[in-house]
């Protein structure tokens, strides 16, 4: 009955730390999984939906709080930073407990890992049902493995060799750990079943290990992709999606499996020089460049610990999935042989998606300068027609003067000879000018290449007419069923998603050219004869019977008008409105050293503002001092003068009873003193008042 209470309900399976990389898309591809459906079942269906049935698997899992905030509706419940006695509460609820350590930086999960089997084997005795513990290790336990037969070749190892595996030095913790869950008991009456799913290196779903390759190539900033060290190693790999697959495998075949450990990697026998070689191929310059490998570090393009994963040299052979398992493989081929899946899965998941965009409007509107702009904010291509030719031009001749003729092979120096001639030839018959299919060749190569094709592209002013854009982008047509009207098929990869029509007056456009200097509107064909005639064949081609307008709006991709006015002389507007149209950038921004250098500008500009408001607040001070200083300068002078003032007045005053003293009271006064002073009586002061009064009386008498 409990058995029965068990497989009437999602199996509850645990993952530890489902914001890394493999172990995210472990637990996304588990969580799509419908009871009832085998793999054959599920290979006929292209996605997952609601009338499939019930999910098998309720998936929990783990993330540190340091963690971004991501929303993981793949998981049943979410533990960020759980205590153990939370996580252990957490897994004696699931069915199964999947630990994943098989990436870089697994130390941690290693250790949690350890504790959290112990812990298990701890409460066995307390389960309800039976439980899974799978451990998904790494083929780095196997990296020192040799082979039993010295005189093979090829060197390839088989599953059932597992037990004298040996692994790399510095993964010592994780093949111990794959012992630990290997010494469980097996049997059906064992409530902790444990099972090692060796896993290949990990790839697909955006890349993690491999992703270097994936960016520079992608970017196409090198003209060679580096490969560091000699790349002859072969790597065992496996889609992420394969992975998710195997332990979904292992999770609902498990009494059948006699085997606890299971090699998970696909059939492929790649060597790394064969995997960068193929991604420089589809993605990027088409060239590797071999690198020593200590300047991977150098680069800071792997850390030492990645670097040990992609020199491991193995060949591997498995049977437990080819013999045991129904797997709907995603890669089985391996990368090389599903490149084109894989990039498509690259730029899919990191939403790597090319911009195409189209300007179009008079001379003198800002084409090229609001151009420059978009450019920049999208990290996209600026393609300017006269420079398609001139760079057209150029490579020819690089190849025909054997620039690079360690690649160039004798029929392409044979043909680039074929073209060169052929270009000559029309410039001599038109004046200096090429013939328009030639152009529109040349337009479409550029447009095809990678760079254009990863990143994306503003046109800048070209095509002008209907019958251009049709001959450029146009591929066949086709019959409205409706209208019986016929519809162009455009090519999709290089028409412009986005068209803007940069309009403005005449007026506004002749004052601008006009205000040009004198050499930069000659080099620019902007002298009045010259901007007048070409502003009317402009305004012609706008009232001809079909328009290039008129050829976006027949394939639906509608232009959008916009008003260029002299009050927005920085294109602060027509900015703001296009990038609202085409939304964010689609690709990785601005490079480390652009970002540094972005960096230092803004650090520079907000140390020039400070002391630009320090300098303001300083002499701000020293004005207010100073006008201080002379305030009571002019306060201390007022204060002398009052003083001086003061001081005749007084001495005025004092001037007629100084007179009066000095003739009537100080001759008394001072014979008195002196008398005073010869006789020394005991009261001097009576002895003064008597003299003065007999004194006063002789006078009187």
């Amino acid at each position: 009955m409990e058995d029965e209470k068990q497989l009437s309900r999602p199996k509850r399976i645990f993952i530890n730390d489902v914001h890394r990389y493999s172990s995210k898309h472990i637990a996304k591809f588990l969580s799509t999984c419908v009871e009832g459906e085998s793999s054959e079942e599920a290979e006929a269906e292209d996605t997952i939906d609601s009338t499939r049935g019930e999910p098998a698997f309720n998936i929990v899992g783990t993330v540190p709080a340091d963690t971004k905030e991501e929303k993981r509706s793949f998981l049943l419940k979410q533990y960020t930073s759980p205590t153990r006695d939370e996580l252990l509460h957490c897994l004696l609820e699931c069915d199964v407990v999947v630990y994943n350590i098989s990436e870089t930086g697994s130390q941690q999960q290693i250790e949690e890992a350890t504790w959290a089997l112990k812990a298990l084997q701890a409460e066995m005795e307390n389960f309800e049902s039976q439980k899974m513990f799978i451990l998904v290790s790494t083929v780095m336990t196997w990296a020192m493995t040799k082979s039993q037969n010295p005189d093979e070749t090829d060197g390839l190892l088989t599953e059932e060799e597992y037990i004298r595996r040996r692994p790399h030095l510095s993964f010592r913790n994780h093949h111990n750990l794959e012992k630990l869950v290997l010494k469980l008991k097996g049997g059906k009456k064992s409530k902790l079943r444990g099972y090692v799913v060796c896993s290949g290196l990990q790839y697909g779903k955006g890349e993690n290990l491999f992703h270097f390759f994936f960016k520079v190539s992608w970017l196409m900033q090198s003209p060679k992709v580096p490969l560091f060290g000699q790349g002859s190693n072969y790597i065992p790999m496996i889609h992420v999606n394969d992975l998710g697959g195997v332990i979904q495998n292992l999770i609902e075949i498990k009494p059948k499996l006699k085997s606890k450990y299971v090699l998970a990697v696909d059939d492929s026998k790649n060597t790394l020089e064969d995997i960068v070689k193929m991604i420089s191929d589809t993605f990027g310059p088409g060239k590797i460049n071999i690198l020593p490998e200590d300047e991977a570090t150098v680069m800071k393009a792997f850390t030492p610990e990645e670097l040990q994963f992609l020199s491991i040299n193995l060949r591997l052979d498995t049977f437990v999935i080819k013999d045991s398992f129904s797997l709907r493989w995603t890669s089985e081929g391996g990368m090389v042989e599903n490149i084109k899946s894989v990039v498509k899965e690259y730029k899919d998941t990191r939403q790597l998606l090319p911009i195409r965009i189209c300007l179009v409007g008079p001379p003198a509107v800002g084409k090229t300068t609001l151009a420059e702009k978009l450019c920049r904010h999208y990290q996209i291509h600026h393609i300017k027609i006269k420079e398609v030719i001139e760079e057209k031009l150029s490579q020819l001749k690089k190849i025909m003067n054997g620039a690079d003729s360690e690649h160039e092979s004798d029929e392409v120096t044979a043909a680039a000879q074929k073209q060169l001639e052929a270009l000559n030839k029309s410039m001599e018959m038109n004046a200096g000018r090429l013939a328009d299919h030639l152009v529109f060749d040349m337009l479409q190569e550029k447009l095809h290449s990678k760079p254009c094709r990863n990143q994306g592209f503003v046109l800048d002013g070209f095509p002008r007419t209907y019958e251009e854009a049709r001959l450029i982008f146009t591929e066949g047509v086709t019959e409205n069923p409706d209208s019986k009207t016929q519809i162009p098929v455009f090519n999709k990869e290089i028409t412009p998603e986005h068209v803007f029509a940069l309009n403005a007056s005449d007026d506004f456009l002749t004052k601008r050219a006009q205000g040009l200097p004198q050499r930069l509107a000659e080099l620019m064909h902007y002298t009045q004869e010259e901007f007048i005639a070409r502003l009317g064949r402009y305004r012609e081609l706008s009232t001809a019977e079909e328009t290039l307008l008129d050829y976006f709006d027949e394939i639906e991709i509608h232009p959008e008008h916009i008003e260029i006015t002299a009050g927005d002389p920085e294109y602060t507007g027509a900015l703001k409105k296009i990038t609202e149209t085409v939304g964010l950038p689609k690709n990785y921004g601005l490079s480390p050293e652009e970002l540094e250098e972005d960096e230092r500008k803004k650090e520079e500009g907000r140390r020039q503002k400070v002391a630009a408001e320090d300098a303001e607040r300083k002499h701000r001070k020293e004005a207010a001092l100073a006008e201080m200083a002379a305030q009571y300068e002019e306060w201390q002078k007022n204060l002398r003068e009052l003083k001086r003032q003061e001081q005749e007045l007084l001495e005025a005053r004092c001037l007629p009873l100084r007179n009066y003293l000095m003739k009537y009271v100080m001759p008394s006064l001072t014979e008195a003193m002196l008398e005073c002073s010869r006789i020394k009586p005991e009261d001097p002061v009576d002895f003064l008042a008597e003299h003065l009064l007999l004194n006063n009386q002789d006078e009187q008498q």
